[in-house]
C-alpha cells in the first residue's frame, strides 16, 4: 500500500465578488479575523486567508477580468473555488496525482501565496473539485 501524501487539509477557497463584504461577514457571524492578506499578480486574484486551527479559509476575489477566479464566478458565480491539500513535497505530489491520472492544469510547482510552492490539478480527472497542492 502506498505511503498517504496528503498532510492535511491548507485551505478551502470560496470565489467571492466583494473581498470585503465576505470577511465582514466571517467576522460577524464566526468570529473569524484575517490571519494573512495579499494579492497574487500571477493569479490575478487577493486573498484574506482566515485561520481555522491550523488551515484556512480562504476568500478570493479576482483582480482581473480574465483570471479565473473572475471567469468561475461569471459561469457559477460566488461559491467553493478549490481545495488546498497540504503537501510535504509538491513536485512529488504532482507527480503522484498524474500518475493516478489527474489532468494538471501546473506542469510543475510553482510560487503561491505566503512564500509556498503550489500546483493546480484541474476538476477533469478529480471527481468534479479543483485541486490546489500546497507545499510549505
Amino acid at each position: 500500500m502506498r505511503a498517504m501524501i496528503l498532510t492535511e487539509i491548507d485551505h478551502v477557497a470560496i470565489a467571492v465578488k466583494d473581498l470585503d463584504a465576505a470577511i465582514d461577514y466571517y467576522r460577524r457571524a464566526f468570529g473569524a479575523e484575517v490571519d494573512h492578506r495579499e494579492v497574487v499578480e500571477s493569479d490575478g486574484v487577493e486573498e484574506a486567508l482566515l485561520k481555522v486551527a491550523e488551515s484556512y479559509v480562504q476568500l478570493l476575489t479576482p483582480t482581473r477580468d480574465d483570471s479565473p477566479v473572475a471567469k468561475a464566478i461569471e459561469k457559477r458565480g460566488e461559491g467553493l473555488h478549490h481545495i488546498g491539500y497540504r503537501v510535504k513535497d509538491c513536485a512529488a505530489a504532482l507527480a503522484s496525482m498524474i500518475a493516478a491520472g489527474a489532468t494538471p492544469i501546473d506542469k510543475a510547482p510553482r510560487p503561491g501565496s505566503r512564500g509556498t510552492t503550489v500546483a493546480f490539478i484541474h476538476p477533469k480527472g478529480s471527481y468534479g473539485t479543483l485541486i490546489e497542492l500546497v507545499q510549505e
